[in-house]
């Protein structure tokens, strides 16, 4: 790379233009679902209901509102009529039921709005497509009814199109802020510029994977969040990590050659440490079988390995040929001056020294606060992601609150029963009435609508109409039960965990978004142990092979769930409970989705473990050049503290530009995880990471002997050898100071 800078570089910029022809339109052919798990019951049952009732299911609804005349108006009724016969005549639509053909739950209290319901069939980029084609027809005034457009497809849809809008805001407030703070932290404008340049190679290079991904597995649009971030964040943590340490070199009166070599054999080598520990965390997410989640192991997983080596191979050329002029252009060259008449790092070096100092008040302050902070997660409550994630004024959101508040029964959130018989025989109605009866008689049930009639209370209470008839073809039926509750409270939720404990003579499906979400909850559960299992066991064995110590990497993970405890408290005392929902402009549904916190632990723990990777490699390297083991903890605080803390900086407001984002989701993600790298950063690296060292003190670095011989042979660190921590054993500290241990290096 050295030796062929402008070839490689043209190399580079000839990756980045085709990845720029690959990845274009990649926005379109991602997807706005993906929370529920395709192997559940209720998936199963859903996709049943889909195939042979689809009246059942529908994704689209028409709100009629006929002003100040009532549904029943004959006017009204004619028009909700055609506009019904019209919408069942559109290609890629079935199941077309409405008021007007005798469903009178379609209708609200007041009896001036009614519902056309409907489905689109295909999947979520089809039905999309349609949506788009047949929207501007029915949308607006129809005579005497004004036509309002809502229902799952249309949620989708918007939360799509907003999510696009909102990132391409987020990308032009996040550029510039982050160039002019790369322009403060390096001093010189020509260096400032080229972490953005890895940074834009890791964002297309990763939007070229995912639009070749869409072609095998379907891709969450939430994803390209993800993307931007971590692409600027990550992109920049490495070029600022390799960029200071070759300026550090050339400082020190290094030639340029033998300061890239430097670089990368201590800083390149570090920066490819953090990427696989980032890495691992977010590949952890493929385990869940949720393309949601699956989806940021994807984005994540690119954005890394494009981002590191971005950083590995355009750097090293770049900076041979820029030498010395990495420098040019200093802009802050007066405050610079000012600055320099200390020690670099001064500051840093003091807070360490006094940390240290005061260790077991600093640790058990620090890690208290930490916890107080994270008290409010354990209220937690977890829902499903609805039309409430999108703005207020959205009219897919101003439907579905309508109905919510206005219409009876909560049309679209019922709990439905798929009735499996033989192929070719129905169901028979004798056991159907004594299911139903019984599903009837639960608690926290209201109503239940079957093909033998209506239920209530353990007794039919309707004899089977047309509607009810309708409700069984071809060896299979469908029941509908009303729940006392909320769509995804507590009680609709065990009246799908009661509904599935009956036995009934048939094989019985249970779907809704109540069962829904307890399949989601289940699922999550059953996989969460393996996801921190290879998250715990693969960062254990990455921090012992940069460090040599069995403590350290037991250390780092602790001290890194530690971090984020601050994040999961504020998700829930914010999001969850509503606080700051007015300035932030969110609508509190009262519970957060299922699998945000799985997303934002397995982001926030690879970041924070990017930032302790960052600290520890400098704190190895002086401990192995000198034995002395809190005189490298005070090195490396002074010499990574200033880098870390812009570092979080920066990606704090690359996360918080997204977290600017009117879909709650994106809002939640970006806002904790802005606060989750700052904490880690000002708090756990400057305050807490020192004062646990220091209480360890030159045990830290202890392995037993098969381990350091292992460490010896295949571990790596940013020291020339082994040093001291691989072979010199533990010295006793006398009277608060450390012995200098002899150098030994271990063949």
């Amino acid at each position: 790379m050295t030796a062929r800078p402008r070839l490689t570089l043209l190399l580079v910029l000839l990756f980045t233009a085709l990845a720029v022809v690959a990845g274009s339109g990649v926005a379109d052919r991602l997807g706005s679902g993906g929370w529920q798990d395709p192997a559940a019951e209720s998936a199963y049952a859903t996709k049943a209901l889909e195939k042979h009732f689809p009246a059942s299911q529908p994704n689209l609804l028409l709100m009629v509102d006929s002003g100040k005349a009532t549904a029943d108006a004959p006017a009204v009724a004619a028009e909700g009529r055609a506009l019904a016969k019209k919408l069942a005549g559109e290609k890629s639509v079935t199941g077309v039921t409405s008021y007007w053909d005798g469903a009178a739950a379609l209708r609200d209290r007041d009896g001036r709005e009614a519902l056309i319901a409907a489905r689109i069939v295909g999947d979520e980029s089809a039905a999309a497509k349609v949506l788009d084609r047949i929207a501007p027809a029915y949308r607006g005034d129809h005579g005497p009814v004004k036509v309002t457009i809502g229902g799952p497809v249309a949620v989708r849809h918007e939360l799509q199109t907003t999510i696009q809008e909102d990132l391409l805001r987020a990308e032009m407030i996040a550029l510039p802020i982050t160039l002019l703070l790369l322009v403060m932290v390096f001093g010189s404008a020509v260096a400032a510029l080229l972490p953005l340049g890895v940074g834009i190679i890791a964002i297309l290079g990763t939007d070229a994977v995912l639009r070749g991904l869409t072609e095998f597995t379907d891709v969450s649009v939430f994803a390209q969040n993800l993307t931007t971030a971590l692409g600027l964040g990550l992109a920049i943590d490495y070029a600022l990590f390799i960029v200071r340490r070759f300026r550090e070199e050339l400082g020190q009166g290094a030639e340029t050659l033998p300061a890239i070599a430097t670089t990368l054999r201590t800083a390149g080598r570090t920066v490819l440490f953090s990427a696989m520990t980032v890495a691992v965390s977010l590949a952890a997410m493929l385990v869940f079988p949720q393309y949601f989640l699956r989806s940021f192991a994807y984005a994540g997983i690119a954005v890394v390995v494009i981002a590191a080596a971005a950083a590995l191979v355009v750097l090293p050329a770049a900076l041979a040929l820029l030498g010395e002029r990495v420098n040019a252009l200093d802009l802050t060259r007066v405050f610079r001056r000012r600055s320099e008449r200390g020690e670099p790092g001064a500051g840093w070096g003091r807070v360490a020294r006094l940390v240290m100092r005061r260790a077991p008040l600093f640790a058990l302050a620090t890690a208290a606060g930490l916890v107080v902070l994270g008290l409010p997660f354990l209220r937690v409550e977890f829902g499903t992601a609805d039309d409430r994630q999108l703005p207020a004024s959205a009219e897919s959101h101003v439907v579905q609150q309508h109905i919510r508040e206005n219409f009876p029964g909560s049309p679209g959130g019922a709990i439905d029963i798929l009735i499996d018989s033989r192929p070719g025989s129905r169901p028979e109605q004798a056991d159907l009435a004594d299911y139903s009866g019984k599903i009837s008689a639960l608690p926290g049930v209201a109503r239940v609508d079957s093909p033998a009639g209506q239920f209530a209370g353990g007794r039919r209470v309707a004899e089977p109409g047309p509607v009810e008839a309708a409700r069984a073809a071809d060896g299979a039926a469908y029941v509908t039960v009303l729940s006392k509750g909320e769509i995804v409270d507590q009680t609709s939720q065990r009246l799908v965990r009661d509904i599935r404990a009956q036995h009934p003579p048939f094989t019985a499906s249970v779907t809704g978004v109540a069962a829904v979400l307890v399949d989601s909850k289940d699922s999550i559960a059953d996989r969460l142990p393996w996801a921190l299992g290879i998250i715990v066991v693969v960062t254990l064995l990455l921090v012992f092979l940069l460090t040599g110590s069995v403590l350290i990497p037991l250390q780092a993970v602790l001290l890194n769930a530690l971090s984020l405890t601050a994040m999961f408290g504020a998700v829930v005392w914010v999001f969850q409970e509503g606080h700051l929902s007015g300035p932030l402009s969110f609508t509190s549904t009262g519970d957060i989705e299922t699998t945000l916190p799985v997303l934002m632990f397995c982001v926030a723990f690879g970041l924070s473990m990017d930032y302790g990777v960052f600290l520890l490699s400098r704190i190895k390297e002086e401990y192995d050049r000198t034995g002395d083991h809190r005189a490298a903890v005070e090195f490396g605080v002074r010499r990574t503290g200033g880098l870390i803390t812009a570092a979080a900086v920066i990606l704090a407001v690359v996360m918080v530009a997204i977290g600017t984002s009117r879909v709650t989701n994106t809002k939640m993600l970006g806002l904790g995880i802005a606060l989750a790298v700052l904490m880690d950063a000002m708090v756990v690296r400057s305050l807490l990471v020192p004062a646990v060292m220091r209480l360890t003190g030159r045990a830290t670095w202890w392995a037993p002997g098969p381990l350091r011989r292992l460490h010896a042979r295949i571990g790596l660190s940013e020291g020339e050898s082994a040093g001291p921590a691989a072979g010199a054993a533990p010295v006793e500290e006398v009277g608060g100071a450390e012995p200098r241990a002899e150098r030994v290096t271990i063949p």
